[in-house]
């Protein structure tokens, strides 16, 4: 496990991080639990809604998993929606994880993330410029987001409004240099506006990981860089499961309308989603909604 005790590393001395050295505005000093990000890996930065959608939480994830899966540190702000779901599944795929605090590194904020907060310190660490105790407030979290986009390589947008905090740490992106990327979303969904207009802008489309890897010089260019669903676990699917299929998206769909597109009686269409979930292919997203299950081998293949 981890060191896991509160150490103050100021500016001047060498383990200071040296993506933080000569960015503006760079802290005096950082107070630290755990580790620091590893110098010599690749690191990316997630960020998103904190009222992420099924579509952003199976993006979060996605991203997360297969960026941990090729060595990438995951950096985020241990907000609850993308934030936390990013870095838990970084952990959860045995990647290494860090957390950006707006307040004292010794408090949990928010508080249903006291999990995270000790996982991350078994393989990863926390990370505050702000003195221990410090109370979470709402002016220090822009301050903060400008070390979450400095300590890494690309920065990562899963889902966002269009006038949201996102926006803050990608304005701290671009000063810094650092590389931006989008994941594009639904034009009718206010949750994807924000990422949307990034993309317009100039930002990298972000369709896959292998997007984001290229970039980082850890695979190949010219790899298939389409997310594709898995074919291989629609093959002996019934005709009733097929059409069940073809009604979803990353999106819920109510069992209503899945009913509606598909004729299916209410009762054998309980027990056909249930028989998807066991397979595999689908995702219950709770209170009669249902979803694709985001899924894709790390090399792009079916």
């Amino acid at each position: 496990m981890s060191e896991t005790k509160i150490r103050y590393i100021c500016a001047l001395e060498p383990e200071f991080p040296e993506k933080l050295r000569n960015i503006p505005n760079a802290p005096d000093g950082i107070y630290v639990r755990g580790c620091l990000p590893d110098p010599g890996k690749k690191t990316v930065s997630i960020i998103g809604s904190r009222n992420n959608s099924e579509y952003g939480r199976g993006a979060a994830e996605y991203f997360a998993k297969e960026l941990a899966k090729h060595g990438v540190q995951i950096v985020s702000g241990m907000a609850r929606g993308i934030d936390g779901i990013s870095q838990s599944t970084a952990l959860k795929s045995g990647g290494s994880s860090f957390g950006i605090l707006g307040c004292g590194i010794d408090v949990v904020y928010p508080s249903e993330n006291r999990h995270l907060y000790e996982r991350i310190l078994e393989k990863g660490g926390l990370i505050s410029e702000y003195p221990p105790g410090t109370p979470p407030r709402a002016a220090l979290f822009p301050q903060r987001n400008r070390i979450i986009s400095a300590l890494s390589d690309v920065l990562l947008v899963v889902e966002a409004r269009q006038r949201s905090g996102t926006s803050i740490t990608v304005r701290f992106a671009l000063e810094q240099g650092r590389d931006i990327f989008a994941v594009p979303g639904r034009i009718t969904d206010p949750l994807s506006h924000g990422c949307n207009t990034l993309i317009a802008d100039g930002a990298g489309i972000a369709t896959c990981p292998e997007d984001i890897l290229e970039v980082l010089g850890l695979i190949k260019s010219g790899r298939n860089k389409h997310r594709k669903l898995n074919l291989n676990k629609f093959s002996g699917l019934s005709e009733m499961q097929l059409k069940i299929i073809r009604c979803l998206d990353y999106n819920p769909v109510s069992i209503n309308e899945i009913a509606s597109k598909t004729g299916c009686d209410l009762s054998d269409l309980m027990l056909e989603l249930l028989r998807l979930q066991l397979l595999g292919c689908i995702e219950n997203a709770g209170q009669g909604f249902y979803l694709l299950k985001m899924e894709v081998n790390g090399d792009g293949s079916n």
